[in-house]
């Protein structure tokens, strides 16, 4: 899921730009495969001694399906069932929180944060023609970590070792029709895992001039007990006496990771009260191909194994972001910024994260040099296609989801506040 971002850029010296800084991305509608607020520790540059900050970003895509058409035969043809739809809503709009604080004495800075890095929510319901792929599917992730810095003088400015670590907490639920069966036929997995990823990174700064330049590297998550239940109960057995798992609920388990990323940032001053930034930001998500669940305990669980109970198949290539703004500073209490952002889209043809096009903006005020205050918005563009069969780069074999459709150009916004304080 692609990032909306409007950073928080300080500059010192000859000026200083307090910026807007929150990060929005839309989720299973945006391209960016399933992130949201990815991992952002801008809090940690900031000069003040102590800086806590608390964000809220409501993003609301409008990502709609037409000309759906089930091309499952096993679960009945529901384009010819009366009741089931041929388009539907496929996003849901979602909130994205975080919380930070930050400590520095000396040349040494540390960051401890909150945030949902990845996440989906999509609830397109039950009446439709591809309610076999998605009836309601919902991911969350809670992630806290700990990120420290040493700056060092080196030149005109100060270069900055940045290192750190966390721990992400991801679960979610998919609901998808396994029998168009009048109130009932919903299968459910329900998941839930988590794991330990690390960061390592270098900034060069020269406050004088407000340059920064950074790159940092967050590791992948492995998921290796990613575990749940498989709820076929109101699937009846009679249906398939053959099939010892319908009419009740199935452990499971399987594994998976949150892809690592690799982000490089920069800003400058370009003239008094004038600031140019940028950022190109690169993640893994082509490691996230079809994601087999076997019941728990099976030895080895592969998306060509016998006992493979069912899969998420995501079929992701990786996923790039470029965004580029100017920010200007009015006077001692207001400053704003302006920011456009391409996000190519993860999908390869199994979902509708196609590529973004992003307009934000936003203002901040300062009322004491201790208090900042910020709002912001957004405006996109995701671009049309179409939802067809497509083939693993992991393995080779095609995959369908059990429907086609087409979607055009469709609108993605967000709303954004934070509230930063700085002793």
């Amino acid at each position: 899921m692609n990032n909306l971002r409007l950073k928080a850029l300080l500059g010192a010296g000859c000026f200083s730009l307090a910026l807007i800084g929150t990060p929005a991305v839309v989720g299973t509608a945006q391209a960016g495969g399933l992130e949201r607020g990815g991992y952002d520790i801008d809090l940690l540059f900031d000069p003040a001694p102590v800086t806590g900050e608390v964000t809220g970003t409501y993003v609301m895509p409008q990502r709609n399906l037409k000309n759906v058409k089930d091309t499952d035969p096993s679960d009945g043809p529901l384009n010819l069932i009366p009741g089931f739809s041929d388009s539907a809503r496929d996003t849901e709009s979602y909130w994205v929180p975080s919380v930070g604080i930050k400590a520095g004495m000396g040349p040494v800075d540390c960051l401890v944060d909150y945030g949902q890095p990845i996440g989906a929510s999509s609830n397109p319901g039950r009446n439709w023609a591809g309610a076999n792929s998605n009836v309601n599917t919902q991911v969350k992730s809670e992630a806290v970590g700990g990120t420290c810095s040493y700056k060092m003088d080196v030149g005109k400015g100060q270069l900055r070792f940045i290192g750190g670590v966390f721990h992400e907490d991801v679960s979610g639920f998919k609901e998808q029709l396994v029998a168009p069966i009048p109130g009932a036929g919903i299968g459910r997995l329900d998941l839930q895992g988590d794991g330990w990823g690390w960061r390592a990174g270098v900034a060069y700064e020269i406050p004088d001039i407000a340059l920064r330049a950074s790159l940092v590297y967050n590791s992948a998550v492995k998921l290796d007990s990613l575990d749940g239940t498989l709820d076929l109960t109101q699937v009846p057995s009679a249906l398939n006496p053959l099939n010892p798992f319908l009419g009740k609920v199935t452990n499971v388990s399987g594994s998976s990771e949150v892809p690592d990323s690799l982000e490089l940032k920069l800003q400058s001053g370009i003239a008094p009260g004038w600031l140019a930034f940028g950022s190109i930001k690169w993640m893994n998500w082509s490691e996230l191909q079809s994601i087999p669940f076997c019941p728990s305990g099976t030895p080895s669980c592969t998306t060509t194994s016998p006992l493979r109970l069912t899969s998420l198949d995501l079929l992701y290539r990786d996923g790039w972001t470029v965004s580029g703004g100017i920010g200007h500073k009015f006077n001692d209490q207001w400053s704003g910024a302006a920011i456009i952002t391409w996000d190519r889209g993860t999908s390869t043809g199994l979902s509708a994260q196609t590529d973004t096009w992003t307009l934000s903006g936003g203002v901040a005020y300062t009322p004491t040099q201790n208090i900042e205050l910020r709002v912001g918005g957004a405006i996109g563009v995701l671009t049309g296609g179409s939802i067809h069969t497509a083939v693993s780069s992991a393995d080779g074999l095609t995959y369908d989801n059990g429907y086609t459709a087409d979607f055009g150009n469709d609108l993605v916004t967000a709303l954004s506040t934070s509230f930063k304080v700085k002793w």
